[in-house]
């Protein structure tokens, strides 16, 4: 198999599309027959991205590369940064103002579930600048 990669743009506070590339990256796995176990994580850690994106950057890009050793999801924005990644990263710990909170999301789990399904998972933030997700998923 040779290594396929996707990229997929999110747009800023757009929840009736948040969601899209997970879906549309879940399908693809499917499609070749991954293990759902696999297939699972991946779109419950992308989801998870996706819609921080949405929240609280101004949108940005996701690129998923797909080897047969691994899926990688690097998730790429432009919009505050996280000021206290240590913060972020404990259960229950958000910076989603109310409107968001009102609609269902932003209960602080975002990060944390993303960790938790990948294998491994890397955050570079500058703040003013942008934030960096790096998330693999092993294969095999």
């Amino acid at each position: 198999m040779n290594n396929i990669v996707l990229t997929y743009n999110v747009d800023a506070s757009d929840f009736t599309r948040a969601g899209e590339a997970s879906s549309e990256v879940k399908n693809k796995l499917k499609q070749m027959n991954l293990p759902p176990e696999v297939i699972r994580k991946v779109a419950i850690a992308m989801y998870e991205g996706e819609i921080n994106m949405v929240i609280h950057a101004d949108g940005g890009t996701i690129t998923v590369e797909i080897s047969p050793e691994e899926i990688v999801i690097i998730l790429k924005d432009k919009g505050p940064g996280i000021k206290d990644i240590p913060a972020a990263m404990k259960e229950g710990f958000s910076t989603a103002p109310d409107n968001i909170r009102s609609l269902g999301f932003g209960a602080g789990m975002g990060l944390p579930n993303m960790k938790k399904y990948s294998d491994s998972m890397n955050v570079e933030s500058e703040v003013g600048v942008g934030t960096i997700v790096t998330m693999k998923v092993n294969i095999g």
